[in-house]
């Protein structure tokens, strides 16, 4: 393994263990010619899965693509990277599980929404603007609507909580 700061190829493994998600081994390594340390991670290699998008190319699924798409919409927000690799790998599985060769680009960008929302409304919202491709303000509002709903019946109930 090349170290990504020197590009030695003289580095030792320092720790090895299985990621959260099973999938993979996380290894810390620790380059002899500079010392820095890196992680790199090790995964079973399977048949490639393709990506179905809009116009009917075919690509291959790429983990990078996904999180980049994230990490835009989270930018200046408290999301960490781990985070994101972590709804990464979710999203990478659920595809693999759920597809044997092609995944429509729809349900990768649905997923990922589903994520976003749950972890911060903002970050969905950004995600969910470029990838919805709203036409004007009043799609964008269609979709802020149902958050706010529940945010508001979230409020009503907790002020109606401390009152009694």
């Amino acid at each position: 393994m090349r170290c990504p700061y020197c590009k030695a190829d003289n580095d030792r493994v320092i720790d090895s263990r299985a990621s959260a998600d099973g999938f993979a081994i996380r290894r810390r390594r620790v380059c002899a010619d500079c010392g820095r340390r890196y992680t790199t991670y090790e995964r079973v290699e399977t048949a490639p899965l393709r990506v179905v998008k809009k116009d009917g190319e075919r690509v291959a699924f790429d983990r990078q693509k996904v999180l980049a798409g994230m990490l835009r919409a989270c930018e200046k927000r408290p999301v960490s990277v781990e985070q994101l690799e972590a709804i990464t790998d979710r999203i990478e599985r659920q595809c693999l599980e759920a597809f044997d060769k092609e995944v429509p680009s729809k349900v990768i960008g649905n997923l990922i929404m589903q994520e976003l929302r749950q972890l911060d409304q903002v970050a969905y919202v950004r995600f969910a603007s470029v990838y919805r491709e709203f036409k004007d303000v009043s799609q964008f509002l269609d979709e802020l609507k149902p958050m706010l709903e529940r945010r508001r019946e979230g409020g009503h109930e907790a002020a109606g909580g401390t009152s009694g």
